[in-house]
């Protein structure tokens, strides 16, 4: 069987209209925009219209994906859709977004690892397209958190925001790849922490959709060892080096954890693209949002080497190493 490598043909980005600053939530809750900043990095974040559902982002940021790549909804054959918000319970949210882009052939799936979602999709698709069971896949993450916080709450209101991005993965020959492509992934589990981060409902527990739960300075304290652990494993598996990678870019959830992860790992300020200011922590599509901000901008070119990594609930974290 002839090796195949995943290679990323496009990407793309939606961010709804309706924009909350911190000057907007010291209206609603205690706060001011000097904590939220001094504490996170965010200043504004974009919350989804009402009518507006997470397929309706995650259609966006896939449709301007495809464009990016110079393809048509016609080509694709698998979407993975990282998110923890669907429009329902069932059925899953991606055979929304693959009937609304006219896809009547592979298959659609939901993907649910909070905000690791995005790398959690990202492997499993490669695992897809280098097996041969699919030839080009939408990866997207989508998300509408506005709908699962507590308003009142200002330790997790202030953090989040809605938001989608979306990636085309495309196999290839390894020949015609030259490199390019998914090099690894590495993504991990610990439940112990699951009451750390959760949402206090669910359609087997209580029947309600319930709301964004997290016990902050936990969450902080175990993010940056658990993101340098996945990190370290990925330039173990492939030789490359702090040093040897062009751009570093994590889950935008907050500078802080960004900043000290980056320090830790010996990445150089400059290789990481920060975008968390401008959309707050959008979980599953914090990563495709800042993917797509840095290679608009003409950061991020080909040949490039990118690392990604996520944590989020339960806790789920992982990391992917990419040459765009």
């Amino acid at each position: 069987m002839i090796g195949l490598h995943s290679v990323v043909r496009g990407v793309g980005s939606y961010l709804p209209q309706k924009v909350l600053t911190n000057a907007d939530l010291a209206h609603m809750v205690d706060t001011s925009d000097e904590w939220i900043v001094q504490r996170t990095g965010i200043r504004e974040r974009h919350i989804a219209a009402d009518g507006e559902f997470t397929s309706h982002l995650g259609l966006k940021a896939a449709q301007a994906a495809l464009v990016d790549a110079g393809l048509t909804a016609a080509d694709i054959d698998l979407i993975i859709l990282a998110t923890s918000t669907p429009d329902q319970t069932f059925p899953a949210t991606a055979v929304t977004i693959q009937y609304e882009l006219g896809i009547t052939r592979g298959a659609a799936f939901d993907l649910q690892a909070v905000c690791s979602g995005f790398v959690f999709a990202l492997a499993t698709a490669d695992a897809h397209l280098r097996m041969g069971s699919f030839k080009r896949a939408l990866v997207i993450g989508a998300e509408t958190f506005s709908r699962i916080l507590d308003w009142q709450d200002r330790g997790t209101c202030v953090l989040f925001g809605d938001g989608a991005g979306a990636v085309v993965l495309e196999a290839v020959p390894e020949a015609e790849a030259q490199g390019r492509g998914l090099l690894t992934s590495h993504l991990r589990s610990d439940g112990r922490h699951r009451s750390k981060l959760f949402v206090d409902g669910g359609p087997s527990s209580t029947g309600t959709v319930g709301h964004l739960r997290m016990e902050g300075r936990e969450v902080f304290k175990h993010a940056v060892g658990m993101i340098t652990d996945v990190i370290t494993d990925a330039f173990a598996a492939t030789g490359q080096s702090a040093d040897s990678i062009d751009w570093f870019v994590p889950h935008q959830a907050n500078r802080r954890i960004i900043d000290a992860s980056a320090q830790k790992l010996g990445i150089a300020p400059e290789k990481v693209v920060t975008t968390v200011q401008a959309h707050g922590n959008t979980s599953a599509a914090s990563i495709p949002l800042a993917l797509d901000v840095a290679r608009r901008d003409g950061r991020i070119k080909d040949g490039d080497l990118v690392l990604l990594e996520a944590m989020g609930g339960g806790f789920t974290w992982g990391s992917a190493l990419l040459r765009w």
